[in-house]
């Protein structure tokens, strides 16, 4: 059973900066891509970022693109979020999943989330 645990949220000022680890056990499996999203309370789960597995091509939503990072280590199976300039409104919950096809839209495999506070 693959299992996606997230690690380094915490609480940090605006303007600071925090990175997030996602680690992938259970197993080898075969994906696409890993993706970040975020939950505040009240709002849907929205899409932050995405990298392939293989050739490790990336992908932001505008929110995020010039502060956040994606990278990963396959050889670790674990995917990072480096978070840069953060903003009051990046508060959330942050989830990574894993996406085993490129041709849809589902991610298959999720973690139970990470949270992150921004004070102003």
């Amino acid at each position: 059973q693959v299992q996606l645990v997230e690690s380094g949220g915490g609480l940090v000022q605006a303007g600071g900066s925090l990175s997030l680890s996602c680690a992938a056990s259970g197993g080898t499996f075969s994906r696409y891509a890993m993706g970040w999203f975020r939950q505040a309370p009240g709002t849907e789960r929205e899409f932050i970022a995405r990298i392939t597995w293989i050739g490790g091509n990336t992908y932001y939503a505008d929110s995020v693109k010039g502060r956040f990072t994606i990278s990963r280590d396959n050889a670790k199976n674990t995917v990072f979020l480096q978070m840069n300039s953060l903003k009051p409104e990046d508060t959330a919950v942050y989830y990574c999943a894993a996406k085993l096809s490129a041709y849809d839209s589902r991610y298959d495999y999720w973690g139970r989330g990470t949270q992150v506070t921004v004070s102003s």
